[in-house]
C-alpha cells in the first residue's frame, strides 16, 4: 500500500514537473514570440525614421531643385524676350534695307528705260544735233555708272544704306532732268522738220500710186500670161484628141466585114495587147522581151503571136492601127491594174516610156487616152455646155456610163488613181537600155507644169486631194531632186493657201482623202524630205 501510495504521489509528482515544464516552455516561447515582435516593431521604428529621413531629404531636394528650375527659367525668358528684341530689330531692318532695294531697283529700272530714250537709234532724236545727242548719251550712260557702283554692293549680299538711296534718288533727278532737256529739243527740232516731212509724205503717196498703177500693171499681164498658158495647155489637148482621132479613122477600113484581111486585124490587135498585159516587176530580162516584142511589132518586123506571125507592113494602116491599141492598152493598164497595185505603175511606165522614146507616135497616143479618159491628166476640167445630157457630161468628166447608170465615186477615184500613178511614174522614167541623148519625150518638166497648173485651178470636191496626193506620193522625191528649193516653194503654196481651198469645197463624208494629202504635207514640211515611191526598178532588178 505504502509502495501504492508511493507510486501515485511519484505519478502526481512527475505529472506535475511535466505540467510546471509545460508551463515553463510555453512561457518561453511566449517569450521567444515577444522578443521576436520587439526585434521586428524596432525594425519597423528604424525603417520608418529612415524612410521619413529620406522623405525629407527628397523634400529638401525637390525645393532646391524647383528653386534652381525658377531660376533657369526667368533666366531662359530672359534669354527668350532679348532673342525677339534682336530678332524684331533684324527683321525691322531687314524690312527696310529690302525696301530700300525695291526703291533702288525701281530706281535703276526707271534710269535704264530713260536711258534708253537717249539712245541714238530712237525714231524721235533723228532730228537733234549730234553734239547735243552725244553730250545727253555720255552723261546718261555716267548716271546710269554711277547707280551701277551702288547697285554692285547689293550684289554681294548687302542692303543699300541711306547714303546710297541719297546717291541713287538724286541720278534719277538728274536724268529726268536730263530727259526733259532732250525732250524740249525733240520738240524743236520736230517743229522745225514738220514742213520737209508733209512734203515727203506727198512725194511718197505719188510713188505709192505709181507703184499701185505699175502693180496693177503686173497684175494684169500676170492674168494675161496664165489665159494664154491655159489657152495653150488646152489647145495642145485638142491638138492630140484630134491627131488620135484622125489615127481611128485612118484604120476604118480594117473594121469593114468586107475586107479581106479583117482577120489580120484581130491578130494585130492581140500582138499589141498581149505584151502590155505581160508586164510586170517579176525580172528585168522578162520586162526587155517585152519591150523588145513591141518594138519590133512597131518597126514593121514580124513577130509571133498565137502562134502565127504578124506584122504592121501586112496592112498600108496596120501601123496606125497597132499604135492605137497599144497606146489605148498602156492607159487601160494603169485604168485597171495601177489602180489595183500601185506598185505596178513603174514596169508599165518604164516600158511605155522607151516605146514613147522610139516611136513618138505612140506616146502622143497615150496622151491623148490618157487625156480622154482622165482629162484631170490635162489638166484640165470640161465646162458644161449648154445642151449636154448629164450622163453625157459625167462621161467627159471621166465616169464610166453604161445601161445600168453611172459609176460609183470610190470606183471613179480609184481609176483616176491609177491613170495618174502611171502618168506620174512615165515623167520620170527613161528605158535604161535607150541611147538616153537628149531630153526625155515627156519629161519632169511636164510634171512641173501640171502640178503648176492644178494649183492655178479651182480645187474639185475629193478629185483634187486624190490626185495630188497620188501624184505627189509617186512623183514627189524626183521633182524634189530635180528643182529643189522652188519645189519646197510650191509645196508650202500648196499646204498655206491651196489646201485651205480644197478643204473648203470638201464635204466631211469625202475628208479621207483630204486628211491623206495634209498628213502627206505635213510631214514632207517638217522633215523637208519626201521619200522615194514604193516599186521603184532598181540596178538588181535590171541585172535580174
Amino acid at each position: 500500500m505504502a509502495l501504492k501510495v508511493r507510486q501515485e504521489m511519484q505519478e502526481k509528482l512527475v505529472a506535475a514537473v511535466a505540467t510546471s515544464e509545460s508551463e515553463q516552455l510555453k512561457r518561453f516561447e511566449e517569450f521567444m514570440e515577444l522578443k521576436q515582435r520587439q526585434e521586428y516593431q524596432s525594425m519597423r521604428d528604424m525603417m520608418d525614421r529612415e524612410t521619413k529621413e529620406s522623405i525629407g531629404r527628397q523634400e529638401k531636394l525637390k525645393e532646391e531643385q524647383r528653386h534652381r528650375m525658377k531660376i533657369i527659367n526667368l533666366r531662359l525668358r530672359e534669354a527668350e524676350q532679348q532673342r525677339l528684341r534682336e530678332a524684331e530689330l533684324e527683321r525691322q531692318r531687314q524690312a527696310e534695307g529690302r525696301e530700300r532695294l525695291r526703291n533702288l531697283n525701281t530706281i535703276q529700272e526707271e534710269i535704264l528705260q530713260l536711258n534708253q530714250l537717249l539712245e541714238p537709234s530712237s525714231q524721235t532724236k533723228t532730228d537733234l544735233p549730234p553734239a547735243t545727242l552725244s553730250s545727253c548719251c555720255t552723261r546718261g550712260n555716267q548716271l546710269c555708272s554711277q547707280l551701277s557702283e551702288v547697285v554692285r554692293k547689293t550684289a554681294e549680299g548687302e542692303f543699300p544704306t541711306v547714303e546710297d538711296m541719297t546717291v541713287a534718288e538724286r541720278a534719277l533727278h538728274e536724268m529726268r532732268a536730263l530727259i526733259r532737256l532732250m525732250q524740249e529739243e525733240v520738240a524743236k527740232a520736230q517743229e522745225k522738220k514738220k514742213k520737209e516731212q508733209e512734203d515727203e509724205e506727198e512725194r511718197r503717196k505719188q510713188a505709192e500710186l505709181q507703184a499701185q498703177q505699175e502693180a496693177q500693171k503686173k497684175a494684169a499681164e500676170s492674168a494675161k500670161e496664165k489665159a494664154k498658158r491655159k489657152d495653150s495647155t488646152l489647145k495642145w489637148y485638142k491638138q492630140l484628141q484630134e491627131s488620135a482621132a484622125q489615127c481611128a479613122q485612118s484604120y476604118e477600113q480594117l473594121n469593114s466585114p468586107k475586107d479581106v484581111q479583117v482577120k489580120k486585124k484581130k491578130r494585130l490587135q492581140k500582138a499589141a495587147s498581149i505584151p502590155v498585159s505581160q508586164i510586170s516587176s517579176n525580172s528585168g530580162s522578162q520586162l526587155r522581151e517585152i519591150f523588145d516584142k513591141i518594138d519590133k511589132l512597131l518597126s514593121g518586123r514580124a513577130v509571133v503571136s498565137g502562134g502565127k506571125s504578124v506584122s504592121t507592113s501586112q496592112h498600108p494602116q496596120g501601123l496606125d492601127f497597132v499604135s492605137y491599141k497599144l497606146a489605148e492598152k498602156f492607159v487601160k493598164q494603169g485604168e485597171e491594174e495601177v489602180a489595183s497595185h500601185h506598185e505596178a505603175a513603174f514596169p508599165i511606165a518604164v516600158v511605155a516610156s522607151g516605146i514613147w522614146e522610139l516611136h513618138p507616135r505612140v506616146g502622143e497616143l497615150i496622151l491623148a487616152h490618157l487625156h480622154k479618159k482622165c482629162p484631170y491628166a490635162v489638166p484640165h476640167y470640161p465646162p458644161m455646155k449648154e445642151g449636154t445630157p448629164v450622163e453625157e457630161y459625167q462621161r467627159i468628166l471621166g465616169y464610166r456610163v453604161d445601161d445600168s447608170g453611172v459609176e460609183g465615186q470610190d470606183s471613179f477615184l480609184k481609176r483616176m488613181s491609177g491613170m495618174i500613178r502611171l502618168y506620174a511614174a512615165v515623167i520620170q522614167l527613161r528605158w535604161p537600155y535607150g541611147s538616153k541623148q537628149g531630153p526625155a519625150p515627156h519629161g519632169l518638166n511636164h510634171g512641173w507644169r501640171w502640178l503648176a497648173q492644178m494649183l492655178n485651178m479651182e480645187p474639185l470636191a475629193d478629185i483634187t486631194a486624190t490626185l495630188l496626193f497620188d501624184f505627189l506620193e509617186v512623183c514627189g522625191n524626183a521633182l524634189m531632186k530635180q528643182y529643189q528649193i522652188q519645189f519646197w516653194k510650191l509645196i508650202l503654196l500648196l499646204k498655206e493657201e491651196y489646201f485651205p481651198r480644197i478643204e473648203a469645197v470638201t464635204e466631211s463624208g469625202q475628208m479621207g482623202s483630204v486628211i491623206r494629202l495634209k498628213q502627206f504635207l505635213e510631214t514632207s514640211l517638217q522633215s523637208r524630205q519626201i521619200r522615194p515611191p514604193k516599186g521603184q526598178l532598181g540596178s538588181m532588178f535590171w541585172g535580174s
